[in-house]
């Protein structure tokens, strides 16, 4: 079995050492240089940009550069996202972002984990699990999404929180490690 194949199962693979993963990524990450080099009102030629990234092209997409990712071809993009500027998507497993979100500046979503084992990490090893976020979360400036972690619908998730546990639907979430403040009634005024 190849490395991308382990990768792909969520194994642990070499991630650091294998040719073809390598090449992968400096592909990937040559791609995502040149979208964020185009200026964001040159709409034509930054779609075109962003398919090569992706593989296709998200409906009412706003993504706001630069922005960095590990594969690009992982990542799975909801109707009306919005990804505002210098974000990480570490896609070495699915990330997958539900319609109508929002994610802030400076946010990471994190797929790979690393063994505890120093011996193991210097090998190169790692296991990639992916993150789900569901349809019309909010996601604050610095938000640090870690591998395996499912957001439901309706969330908020508060600047600066780093989240590494499932969060259920309609939560608001802060702090480090993230954890539930209170649930958000939907039909709340403000």
């Amino acid at each position: 079995m190849s490395e991308k194949e382990k990768m792909e199962k969520g194994m642990w693979y070499d991630a650091n050492y294998d040719p073809e993963l390598f090449a992968l990524r400096k592909r990937a990450q040559a791609k995502a240089l040149k979208l964020s080099a185009i200026p964001h009102d040159q709409f034509e030629e930054r779609n075109k940009a962003i398919k090569e990234l992706l593989g296709y092209m998200p409906e009412e997409f706003d993504l706001v550069t630069p922005f960095m990712v590990d594969y690009g071809i992982n990542i799975h993009i909801g109707k009306s996202v919005f990804i505002n500027a210098n974000c990480y998507f570490m896609d070495c497993a699915n990330i997958t972002i539900g319609e109508h979100t929002f994610i802030g500046p400076y946010c990471g979503l994190y797929t790979a984990t690393h063994p505890l084992s120093y011996k193991q990490r210097n090998k190169g090893l790692e296991k990639a699990l992916p993150i789900t976020i569901g349809k019309n979360c909010w996601l604050g400036g610095n938000v640090s999404i870690m591998p395996g972690v499912t957001i439901g619908d309706g969330c908020v998730i508060a600047a600066g929180a780093v989240v590494n546990r499932d969060v259920e639907e309609n939560c608001l979430v802060a702090g480090v490690p993230a954890k539930v403040i209170r649930k958000i009634d939907q039909d709340e005024l403000l």
